[in-house]
């Protein structure tokens, strides 16, 4: 009995820990992965999808752009640290980051809340062409300023 309660402390305890070490690392990531889109549509495709899913597809976009964007000239790569592009990932700049990630997701919501009430009433095809315009400019957002992906 002692033991398994042991055990179970010990999990939990390494659970916490992990779980906080793992919130400090991603603090000094300008943004991960998840904040980009993994596809990109043609025409064709958008047309044969209902306004629900193109929506959903619009929210997507401008979720990346208005998060890789203002770090544009920082990096345009998911995953990069601070250190990795030569800045010292002290309390301070972590901080500004952190704040910025934070102050990024608050505008997001609202952001997310504007489209889910007010595109549905724009027509289809000019939710279409802004999605495609919004793909182009993540297109552009990913080559850089080096001309790469």
């Amino acid at each position: 009995m002692m033991l398994k309660t042991i055990i179970g402390f010990s999990f939990i305890f390494l659970f916490i820990t992990n779980t906080v070490l793992a919130q400090k690392i991603d603090d000094a990531v300008f943004f991960n992965q998840q904040k980009q889109v993994s596809r990109f549509h043609t025409i064709g495709d958008l047309e044969a999808m209902k306004k629900g899913e193109l929506i959903e597809i619009y929210k997507d976009r401008v979720e990346e752009i208005m998060t890789v964007l203002p770090l544009l000239s920082l990096t345009n790569e998911a995953g990069v640290r601070l250190r990795d592009i030569g800045i010292k990932e002290d309390s301070r700049h972590v901080k500004i980051l952190k704040n910025n990630k934070e102050t990024t997701e608050k505008g997001l919501e609202v952001t997310r809340e504007t489209i889910e009430e007010l595109v549905p009433y724009a027509d289809t095809e000019k939710i279409i062409w802004t999605i495609l315009y919004f793909e182009e400019i993540i297109k552009k957002m990913r080559i850089g300023v080096n001309g790469s992906f």
